[in-house]
């Protein structure tokens, strides 16, 4: 029996796979090699065990933005907020890690906590503007991002920047608040526990509880979650404390994880991202992480790329654009899903 959730699957493998095909169409155009930059791009980042961390890497910050968003779309809420979160927890998580000495167990655990609540207090204004008032929140969370990032900017140049440094970056953080790294000669580190932890987690609250449940209803349709005695109200703001948590974790965890100070001058992007792993993993925690890893690996292949052939690494912005089409259009392979459930009915054309 063909399921809704196996057409979804096969759906999202063939919007990868024609992705990758029109990457690779492109490369054969625009390179002098094309067989040599194709090899490069689907092979590098698997060549060696620094490229396979630098994957891993790349794809912890994605996994906890991803998971972010993926909650919020779950809850029918169009939220692009953790991109000013992830930025800001991260300075919140520098501050503690900066200013204030404690054990190597403690440090990173207050700075990281410290992080995720001040994401979770933030995030929890456009929910309340969403739940009581119905604002928008796409308007109100694009918004934050750009406050956040002012904010933000003026502690680091005012109240962080150490005026020794050659570069517009904080103190160095103490040796106790950064995270340990897993794998010798490479830079993955315990967030990378934290981030597969967190998803676990999510899931269970997802599909194991009354309140993942009150959320599936509540983003399948509000109206009729109500009816059925749901607060709706409460749900919003829950699940948008939820997602401003993981967002400010996963902020505050790339920054102790892969640097000795802050130094982001500019939004890093990773929310933005988490969009499209959300996208890509159909708001389900669990495939946060192969999508994570997805998207990392082909920017890690395409940086290799870069490096090594003469196709430049602006053309994984290819990729990205056609998985958005292709996964937001609905009628993408709509005509095989219906002729499935037709053959599954008993219907004969």
């Amino acid at each position: 029996m063909i399921k809704a959730i196996h057409f979804e699957k096969i759906r999202t493998i063939a919007v990868i796979a024609i992705s990758l095909l029109l990457t690779l169409i492109v490369i054969a155009v625009v390179s002098d090699d094309p067989l040599r930059t194709m090899v490069v791009f689907l092979t590098e980042p698997v060549s060696s065990v620094s490229h396979i961390g630098n994957v891993v890497e790349m794809a912890i910050p994605l996994m906890f933005t991803g998971l972010s968003v993926a909650l919020l779309f779950r809850a029918n809420l169009f939220n692009l907020g953790a991109e000013g979160l992830f930025y800001f927890a991260g300075i919140v998580a520098s501050a503690i890690a900066v200013h204030f000495t404690l054990s190597s167990f403690v440090h990173p655990i207050a700075a990281i906590l410290a992080g995720g609540l001040t994401g979770a207090l933030l995030s929890a204004i456009p929910g309340i503007l969403k739940a009581k008032w119905n604002v928008n929140e796409l308007v109100t969370s694009l918004m934050f991002n750009s406050i956040l990032f002012g904010v933000g900017l003026y502690f680091l140049n005012y109240k962080l920047r150490d005026p020794q440094a050659f570069v517009n970056a904080s103190y160095k953080f103490h040796t106790t608040a950064m995270l340990n790294n897993l794998v010798p000669g490479t830079r993955i580190h315990i967030g990378l526990i934290l981030a597969v932890l967190s998803v676990v987690a999510v899931h269970y609250y997802l599909y194991k509880t009354k309140w993942g449940y009150e959320l599936r209803m509540t983003g399948s349709n509000r109206s009729f979650a109500e009816y059925s005695g749901i607060n709706t109200t409460k749900v919003i703001i829950v699940v948008h404390l939820i997602a401003g948590f993981l967002a400010g974790m996963g902020g505050s965890v790339e920054v102790l994880g892969m640097y000795n100070r802050f130094q982001w001058t500019g939004l890093p992007g990773y929310g933005l991202d988490g969009a499209l792993v959300a996208l890509l993993a159909k708001n389900n925690p669990l495939s946060v992480i192969g999508a994570a890893l997805f998207l990392a690996y082909i920017r890690i292949g395409a940086d290799q790329m870069a490096r090594m052939s003469d196709v430049p690494a602006e053309l994984i912005s290819i990729v990205q654009a056609v998985i958005i089409l292709l996964i937001s259009a609905e009628q993408f392979l709509k005509f095989w899903k219906t002729r499935m459930l037709l053959k599954e009915a008993g219907i004969r054309e």
